[in-house]
């Protein structure tokens, strides 16, 4: 099954690291975003992906076709003008770059992947969000409920606590941050029927796929929501990019499931 992976926006919350390449090339722990994202599919068995680039989408491809030299052992004979490769450390991965344009909406990219996909259903998602999902179980739901698309949820964190004061300005109850427990969000891990092509007819260059595509597709009844209780965490700001570093030097990364 392929994963088709968003990895073209601009990242302008994130200006501090996308000055000089695209957000899902920013690094936790040495590695890019992107990467780690792959390697929760890759722990599941899914291995194929489709990457939509925009946004100096030659950075990413420069990384991936540089990745088997950068991960192995090489032996390298100047006099002779040859190298040999004495051990490899690289990913099982099959990748196809796609150039789906710098200004490309997010429902303009899905378009221009159509031609790619020869299976029923596929997987999409977004290059700058990580979770300790379980991909077999989100599989199994998608099939269970026979929608054309899945959607992943999950309730945030709250940002701040809460209390309770009384009448007479006393604290009743005190919360620390917790779980926003009255709002769903989208949270990418997608999978999709190859049917969903038929919600993205014309010109879709200027289209988010989160607004009419979606849209529709909830006012069909053909969108179901897996609910997601376990980490999650979406790269959105530098705040964000500094917490997801933490947890990885701290040996807490939850979505490190690999």
């Amino acid at each position: 099954m392929k994963v088709v992976i968003f990895a073209g926006g601009l990242g302008t919350r994130i200006s501090e690291e996308t000055d000089t390449r695209p957000k899902p090339m920013v690094e936790i722990g040495g590695k890019p975003i992107l990467w780690h994202i792959m390697k929760i599919y890759n722990h599941y068995g899914f291995s194929d992906f489709i990457i939509c680039l925009g946004y100096k989408g030659y950075v990413i491809k420069e990384y991936f076709m540089n990745y088997f030299l950068h991960n192995s052992d090489i032996k390298i004979d100047l006099e002779k003008n040859s190298m040999e490769i004495l051990g490899t450390k690289s990913e099982a991965f099959k990748v196809t770059l796609l150039d789906t344009g710098t200004h490309t909406k997010t429902a303009g990219r899905l378009k221009q992947v159509e031609k790619y996909i020869d299976e029923d259903d596929f997987m999409l998602t977004y290059g700058d969000g990580v979770a300790d999902i379980n991909l077999h179980k989100l599989l199994a739901f998608h099939k269970q409920h026979k929608k054309i698309a899945t959607v992943t949820a999950v309730q945030l964190d709250a940002r701040f606590g809460g209390m309770e004061i009384n009448s007479q300005s006393n604290v009743v109850s005190f919360r620390e941050k917790g779980k926003d427990e009255g709002k769903w969000i989208n949270a990418g891990f997608f999978v999709l029927n190859s049917s969903v092509f038929d919600y993205l007819k014309g010109d879709m260059t200027n289209v988010m796929w989160e607004d009419a595509p979606l849209e529709k597709l909830t006012s069909g009844n053909q969108l179901a929501a897996y609910k997601h209780y376990g980490f999650w965490k979406c790269m959105d700001a530098l705040r964000d990019k500094l917490e997801l570093e933490a947890l990885w030097q701290n040996g807490q990364a939850k979505w490190q499931i690999w």
